[in-house]
């Protein structure tokens, strides 16, 4: 009896610290992802948030994040794996992530956006301003949306926060759709949804690299549609709307 008690105290403060590492790590890790975005929007350095400025945003979310995150999994004694950051059945991830990242852009830039005001929504708005018109500053700005998007935020909205959380639940599967669901609405929340059509942009794509993530118990998948739809929302944005 002694033994189950004490097992119980043990795994009460394992749950107890793994917590207390997951709120201080999302916590810095918002911050992180904050800090370029509001240096190069508050200096207006080099022009501020454009051209090659983008490439270093996203190369500092990257850089700053994985060193938080191995951190932070180094306290849990964890590795970039238990994150789901694993490459087994590669290939059948990138299909699955350039086919749901793919439909999702064709339903988007089809149907979506052309018939929800096009040139005159407010995320087409704010894409058209971070465009400088040379190649240099196209490129940035994909960098940017693959490796800040679809890199780095699967790494630590998807994997990290999913796979991390749920253990500090008693029941995995309750742990699991909890996370999970939390995950969602705070990314979500993330990018300022104003109105109903922005809350349905950013939730179906969120909800869609969830399941891949779940389904898979991989990053693969869910980083390559991210990366996907991203590069394409931008390289399209462009050529419909900035040329």
């Amino acid at each position: 009896m002694k033994e189950l008690d004490e097992h119980a105290h043990r795994d009460k403060v394992g749950k107890t610290k793994t917590l207390i590492v997951f709120i201080v790590t999302i916590v810095l890790g918002y911050l992180l992802f904050i800090i370029p975005d509001v240096f190069f929007g508050v200096t207006k350095m080099n022009g501020g948030k454009i051209g090659i400025n983008l490439l270093f945003m996203g190369l500092f979310q990257l850089i700053s994040i994985m060193v938080l995150l191995y951190a932070s999994l180094k306290i849990l004694k964890k590795k970039f794996s238990a994150i789901g950051l694993r490459f087994e059945n590669f290939g059948k991830d990138i299909l699955l992530g350039l086919l749901f990242g793919g439909l999702w852009t064709f339903l988007q830039f089809v149907f979506i956006i052309p018939n929800t005001g096009g040139i005159n929504r407010m995320d087409i708005k704010g894409m058209l301003e971070m465009y400088d018109g040379s190649l240099v500053g196209t490129l940035s700005f994909v960098a940017l949306g693959v490796i800040g998007g679809g890199i780095t935020e699967e790494l630590f909205n998807r994997g990290y926060f999913i796979n991390v959380l749920k253990e500090t639940f008693k029941n995995p599967k309750t742990g699991l759709w909890f996370s999970a669901v939390l995950s969602i609405l705070i990314f979500a929340l993330g990018h300022m949804p104003g109105t109903a059509l922005d809350w349905f942009d950013i939730l179906v794509p969120t909800i869609l690299y969830t399941v891949l993530f779940i389904w898979t118990k991989r990053l693969t998948a869910s980083m390559v549609a991210h990366g996907v739809y991203n590069m394409s929302a931008i390289i399209l944005t462009y050529y419909m709307y900035f040329l």
